[in-house]
């Protein structure tokens, strides 16, 4: 399979701590190539990679701007992940609501 032709999901976009950081980047403003480069010890090329892997998610698009693109968050996207965590949440807070009953029995 070429690497034009895989598709990747949220989950396996935010798997990588360089993604996750390149996110926290476009959370607080939209950026060109060049900026988001400059917080990363990575090559260009390696960060583009990172980039598409991230686009492939839609979790940022791109736009191009005279010589540079400027990238952008779609923070919509990480409500994917927010709601299977919700689960959790649940989870968690019976767990605990159980032990503390257990434990104010006692």
């Amino acid at each position: 399979m070429t690497e034009a032709a895989i598709r990747y999901d949220v989950f396996q976009a935010i798997a990588d701590p360089t993604r996750r950081s390149v996110l926290q980047l476009l959370a607080a403003s939209d950026r060109p190539i060049s900026n988001i480069t400059e917080h990363f010890t990575i090559s260009r090329t390696a960060v583009v990679k990172h980039l598409k892997i991230l686009e492939q998610a839609e979790l940022i698009s791109a736009q191009k701007k005279g010589r540079e693109k400027i990238y952008t968050l779609h923070s919509e996207r990480l409500k994917e992940i927010e709601d299977w965590l919700q689960y959790f949440h649940l989870f968690w807070d019976n767990k605990l609501a159980q032990l503390q009953s257990m434990v104010e029995d006692h």
